[in-house]
């Protein structure tokens, strides 16, 4: 089904869309919700970009939104997930026309000149990745059932950042990869020494350290919907040996084998 047919469903037909445990639709509807999402979002006359921010946005507006979008999809993902949704597609929406036209004190056909031919948003990205359209939860959900098991963020990166043939995806998103598995040995090598470690949250760890800390709000790898407390719990505790402290038992066992290579 396209975005177009859904404007000539019967009152009676709604599009079913599933959900993940982390509460994300999933599945090729998912899809069709978001770019739904995405045409409601930019709708002038339900979603007005006067509003300094969508916190300020009436409950009138959104609960109209949603009540357009139930009339074609049947959700089992919540009400707040979709206003979340709608409220960052908003703000996107509003920053590109800001940009485009209140920026700067330039006429509108130097404005128009100037815009690169085709330009995406994830032109800006450090590193891009293989997942297309698809949502980060889609793919997840398609991969351990094809593979049957589950998948942590470290396959997931490799996942979604190799092109078809295996390679990485970009000559930067292979070096990254580089790094997280130099990581991933150098950690595994402490855990085996150290019983405080806490094998669960490595990949945690090293994420943090390769690609930076989570950004507010968000899990690096899991998609829209999915916060910090959800994903990692409210008390969890991450504990793995401060940096100095790592890289010292680091270096301890690379002498360890040295001598051993030497002796």
């Amino acid at each position: 089904m396209l975005l177009k047919d859904l404007y000539d469903l019967n009152p009676v037909e709604r599009v079913k869309v599933s959900r993940n445990s982390h509460g994300q639709p999933v599945g090729s509807e998912a899809r069709l919700l978001a770019g739904y999402l995405g045409i409601i979002s930019r709708n002038a006359n339900m979603f007005p970009i006067n509003y300094e921010s969508w916190h300020h946005m009436p409950d009138s507006n959104k609960n109209q939104a949603l009540d357009n979008i139930k009339e074609r999809f049947a959700l089992e993902v919540s009400d707040d997930y979709i206003k979340k949704e709608l409220g960052k597609k908003w703000r996107d929406h509003k920053s590109t026309l800001k940009k485009l036209y209140f920026k700067k004190d330039i006429s509108l056909e130097e404005k128009l000149r100037n815009v690169p031919p085709r330009m995406l948003s994830r032109q800006k990205q450090k590193f891009t990745h293989m997942a297309g359209s698809k949502s980060f939860a889609s793919v997840a959900e398609a991969e351990e059932v094809s593979s049957g098991q589950k998948f942590g963020r470290l396959q997931f990166f490799e996942i979604t950042h190799r092109k078809k043939d295996g390679s990485p995806m970009t000559s930067e998103a292979g070096e990254i990869m580089e790094k997280l598995k130099e990581k991933k040995a150098e950690y595994e090598a402490i855990a085996s020494t150290d019983s405080s470690v806490n094998h669960e949250n490595i990949d945690n760890k090293i994420i943090t350290e390769v690609l930076g800390p989570e950004r507010y709000g968000r899990v690096q790898f899991q998609g829209s919907g999915v916060t910090p407390t959800q994903y990692f719990g409210s008390g969890s505790q991450q504990y793995i040996p401060s940096g100095s402290q790592a890289q010292a038992k680091v270096q301890r066992l690379r002498d360890q084998i040295d001598a051993s290579q030497h002796g």
